[in-house]
């Protein structure tokens, strides 16, 4: 019963991150003005939001929709998923702190953005707490988390050296200079690691506290 009621929810839950992403590639993209298409789709791929929503769909829907796929074990692996509950909750944490009021969205497209930034974190949060075991989720997952984020930070400045654009105005290095930015980074993988390993320490009490 409690499989059927969590590949439901998954099923649902995913649908709406990966819908939600689909939506905003129409809206600011397809139907946008400034820039090349090519140009706009590498930008649009290129925030930490995107491809944490993507991640979050693709781990939600894979386990259901193809649980014998070598993707959908790795996804399912409950060290993953915790790494990716750290990556959507700072997601939402810095879009609500830093980026919510920048930018002038409005209408459907801030729906979305709003269902990228405030929906999709918790419905990822509650099947973390809810359907995956944590209790043997080693310490040094971590450390093993920032590997994706230590990715992102160099695509986004290499990207950032060639074409002259930044996703955000925290990492823009035009306006704020090399060290600022890289101080600004440094910030967020502690920040990043800081989560992660709070994340394993309450899988882990949850896990003692149910018997599992």
């Amino acid at each position: 019963m409690q499989a059927a009621i969590r590949d439901v929810y998954r099923t649902v839950a995913g649908a709406i991150a990966l819908f939600a992403v689909g939506i905003q590639y129409w809206q600011v993209v397809l139907e946008g003005s400034s820039g090349a298409p090519v140009a706009r789709t590498v930008h649009f791929f290129s925030y930490f939001t995107i491809l944490t929503n993507i991640l979050v769909g693709l781990a939600l829907l894979a386990p259901v929709m193809a649980p014998a796929s070598s993707a959908a074990r790795f996804l399912d692996r409950p060290s993953v998923r915790t790494a990716i509950a750290g990556y959507i909750i700072i997601t939402g944490a810095v879009y609500y702190a830093l980026l919510r009021n920048i930018g002038h969205a409005e209408g459907w497209e801030l729906f979305f953005e709003h269902v990228l930034h405030y929906v999709t974190p918790p419905l990822f949060v509650l099947d973390w707490l809810l359907f995956v075991p944590k209790g043997e989720v080693a310490w040094r997952t971590g450390l093993a988390c920032l590997g994706f984020p230590a990715a992102y930070a160099a695509w986004t400045l290499a990207q950032g050296a060639v074409s002259g654009w930044y996703p955000y105005p925290f990492v823009d290095v035009p306006e704020l200079g090399y060290a600022q930015t890289l101080l600004n980074i440094a910030g967020l993988v502690l920040a990043f690691l800081a989560l992660e390993l709070a994340l394993v320490g309450i899988g882990r009490g949850i896990a003692r506290m149910s018997g599992r």
